[in-house]
């Protein structure tokens, strides 16, 4: 490998760090390709090429004349975008409160954790979202430690995990499941509601290019939740995007 390889792959190295630990969140600037060149003592090219593969990978979006950004998230479903649980309660006008029911640190087991984690740790934390008081959503989610390593000291007795993951942590691809199920006698039981009750569950996982963030279950009382998707027919779409050209 000549120096040239190996200081475009450090040069990337170094910048994706700072995007996967949240040290840059989304929409930062990253500086400018003469920073870089005065930093690390090479050409135009090699940092050049070093941004390229990031923006390849999803993690950097270039703007003309105006620099480049950490990549904002962008959710692959037609239904359902990233949901903050504490912003929409809010958005109700209601008072948002959290009870965290469980937080540990240990190794993966099963399948969906194995498929996160691998043979690294995670972080698995229970807690109930509240509105007014009343339970609103019992979250059960999973990150792993080895691509949010910072999750391990954070506090989600005062911030929810997902609030946490939406403002520290970019993701560039995510996976929505929803389904309608009857409670269970603990989830009934967390939730005050009778066992075998209406819920919708929405089952979330997130990447980050290639590296896995979270899983996470939702489970929401029928009467406190609905999805709302609005679009128009595809002819439609593509009749507005030519109006947009």
């Amino acid at each position: 490998m000549t120096k040239t390889n190996s200081l475009h792959r450090t040069i990337r190295s170094d910048i994706e760090r700072k995007i996967l630990s949240g040290a840059w969140a989304p929409g930062f600037r990253i500086p400018v390709e003469h920073e870089f060149m005065a930093q690390y003592g090479c050409a135009r090219m090699t940092v050049s090429k070093a941004i390229a593969t990031l923006v390849e990978a999803g993690l950097i979006v270039r703007r003309k004349r105006g620099g480049s950004f950490v990549a904002q998230p962008h959710v692959q479903s037609a239904i359902l975008d990233i949901p903050d649980i504490k912003a929409d309660i809010l958005a109700r006008g209601a008072a948002y409160g959290v009870k965290l029911i469980s937080r540990e640190i240990r190794s993966p087991r099963g399948e969906i954790e194995i498929w996160l984690a691998g043979r690294g740790p995670l972080l698995a934390v229970t807690c109930l979202h509240l509105a007014n008081g009343n339970p609103f959503a019992l979250e059960e989610r999973l990150i792993s430690l080895t691509s949010v390593p910072n999750a391990a000291d954070a506090d989600f007795a005062e911030t929810p995990p997902g609030t946490w993951l939406l403002t520290h942590v970019p993701w560039t691809e995510a996976e929505n499941r929803i389904a309608a199920v009857g409670a269970n006698r603990r989830t009934a039981n967390l939730l005050h509601i009778e066992p075998g009750s209406a819920c919708l569950v929405i089952e979330r996982r997130t990447w980050r290019s290639r590296a896995h963030v979270t899983h996470v279950k939702q489970t929401f009382p029928g009467q406190v939740f609905d999805l709302i998707a609005r679009f128009a027919p595809a002819a439609m779409n593509r009749d507005k995007q030519q109006l947009h050209k």
